[in-house]
């Protein structure tokens, strides 16, 4: 079993969370909890800075453009936006995203210092962060854009589930049950069980680095299910 880098404070540390208990499972992954561990599937190779000054225009015509799927754009998927100015605190998602060359960061101040990021992640196809009103900074560079997630949305849950496809919302984008990937090398299949979309060490139910056959029982309490660098998940139980 091989281990992967998570990102703590924008460097690599070798640091990953096995079989994590929670008795939080419950959650409905939308708390705001920070915190400095992040998923295998982070790098934090971007510079902290300001990668943009357009700024999202939250309640006025930014919020009327219409989204994908009919869903409205909350604010764009570059930029640095101030929370509680550019963005609302909430739970927000990213979908469509290619190769990993979307980043985001949640940020305690502008400093642009490495020990303000509270959270981070390169992301292929989706992505969902809570941004709690304690937090100061948000940046997102190569992103799609940002759509608010209605804590009560509902869903088709599929039972197959694309190997790179980032995270999903357990009940909405992926039904509960056990799910098995198989040809996977080299220890490039990442997969984990969150309660929330905070990106907290914390938040981290299970996870692992998987060669071969991956099998993983995604349970109805769990928030989200994130898959990154995995052979396809099909639904066995």
């Amino acid at each position: 079993m091989g281990a992967k880098g998570k990102i703590a404070l924008g460097v690599v540390v070798s640091v990953v969370v096995i079989g994590a208990v929670s008795a939080n499972a419950g959650d409905d992954g939308d708390s705001g909890s920070g915190g400095n561990g992040k998923d295998s599937a982070a790098s934090a190779e971007r510079e902290s800075g300001t990668k943009s000054d357009t700024k999202a225009d939250t309640g006025t015509k930014k919020d009327a453009k219409a989204g994908k799927a009919g869903t409205k754009v909350a604010f764009q998927g570059d930029g640095d936006f101030e929370v509680g100015t550019d963005v609302k605190p909430g739970t927000y998602r990213t979908s469509g995203n290619t190769g990993g060359l979307c980043y985001w960061e949640r940020a305690k101040d502008a400093s642009g210092e490495m020990d303000s990021i509270l959270a981070n992640d390169n992301v292929s196809g989706t992505s969902y962060v809570t941004i709690p009103a304690g937090d100061k900074l948000f940046k997102s560079s190569g992103c799609r854009d940002w759509e608010a997630v209605d804590a009560k949305a509902t869903g088709t849950p599929a039972a197959l589930v694309k190997g790179d496809g980032g995270m999903h919302r357990v009940g909405v984008d992926i039904a509960p049950g056990t799910y098995k990937s198989t040809g996977n090398t080299d220890d490039l299949c990442y997969w984990e069980r969150t309660k929330d979309a905070s990106h907290a060490m914390e938040s981290i139910l299970a996870n692992n680095n998987v060669s071969g056959t991956a099998v993983v029982t995604v349970a109805a309490g769990d928030a989200y299910f994130k898959t990154t660098g995995c052979k396809d998940w099909k639904k066995t139980g």
